[in-house]
């Protein structure tokens, strides 16, 4: 097929509910829990409650991300951290390193509990009056604790987490193709295995929705994170872009002014549900090359072309 000439996102058909075997969860518990978090994460977990989630990375010294989480506190003493799957056992063994003698034990929760994505009417129906009044909201329902989303695309969406023994709801199966593209095109970065280390939290808009915490104190790569906000002009963003081809997360995309090296890499990316839509990624993309004709994969690769964001990013290099 040929790319349309519009770059209006596609509609997206999502109804229903999926499990995520994507995603895997980190508990943190103890008394320190929360203080040992704060001085390892991007976000500020010291005053999180029960009824909020947070978006945060975890950086190396270098002020790269070594994993993207979603943060939920159902217990006093008691942290979960909800990441990709394929990274997992990687960053649990990095962060138990650091406990030292904090009264914090981490581990891997994800066998114990279930992790599902619900999006559309349906979900939203199903949720009745425990559907959290805005994004990043949580509430506790029947089947779980459920963090209201970012809508993408007039879709409602959530993420449930419940126990793994525990009924599913009974929704329609929502076709995981359907989820995956929501998620890329919500423009909320997700680091995976082929990603670890690739970015700092503003090139792939991180602290744009709401992942950096600037008041917060120390964390590793706390000094470039906050040098890269305030000291010169942001070189790098993240951006949807659209082809015929698949992509996938750490492909290296190049634009025609300089093909003798990358000008930026896939951060996620998914199959359009609907036949003939194509293939729909999140890009870092260097601010330089916005201007020019992009290609995935190598300078003769297939086209690019970009796709409206669901939040305003700076385009100025």
């Amino acid at each position: 097929m040929n790319l349309p000439a519009d770059t209006t996102l596609p509609p997206i058909a999502a109804d229903g509910a999926l499990p995520l075997a994507e995603l895997g969860l980190i508990r943190a518990e103890g008394a320190d829990a929360a203080s040992f978090l704060q001085a390892q994460l991007t976000q500020d977990v010291s005053q999180l409650d029960a009824g909020s989630a947070r978006l945060a990375g975890y950086c190396s010294a270098k002020g790269r991300l070594l994993a993207s989480f979603v943060v939920w506190r159902p217990a006093p003493e008691t942290l979960e951290l909800a990441c990709s799957a394929d990274l997992l056992p990687a960053v649990l063994k990095r962060l138990s390193m650091f406990v030292l003698r904090a009264r914090c034990r981490l581990s891997d929760a994800s066998a114990g509990q279930r992790l599902l994505g619900l999006a559309g009417p349906a979900a939203r129906a199903w949720a009745g009056e425990h559907w959290p009044t805005a994004p990043w909201r949580v509430t506790q329902t029947a089947a779980g604790r459920l963090t209201r989303l970012p809508e993408v695309a007039g879709r409602p969406r959530a993420l449930l987490v419940q126990p793994a023994a525990a009924p599913a709801p009974e929704l329609p199966a929502l076709a995981p193709a359907a989820w995956q593209a929501l998620e890329v095109a919500s423009g909320v970065p997700r680091i995976v295995a082929a990603t670890v280390e690739r970015f700092v939290p503003q090139m792939v808009n991180l602290e744009l929705v709401g992942g950096v915490n600037f008041q917060k104190g120390c964390y590793p790569g706390q000094e470039v994170v906050a040098r890269s906000q305030y000291r010169g002009t942001l070189k790098r963003r993240a951006f949807l872009l659209r082809a015929d081809a698949p992509m996938q997360a750490g492909q290296e995309v190049y634009a025609d002014d300089d093909p003798g090296q990358p000008a930026g890499t896939v951060v996620n990316a998914a199959a359009l549900p609907e036949p003939g839509q194509g293939q729909l990624a999140l890009v870092e993309l260097k601010l330089t090359a916005l201007a020019q004709p992009l290609r995935l994969g190598t300078p003769a690769g297939p086209a690019l072309q970009r796709v409206a964001m669901p939040y305003p990013v700076g385009e100025a290099g």
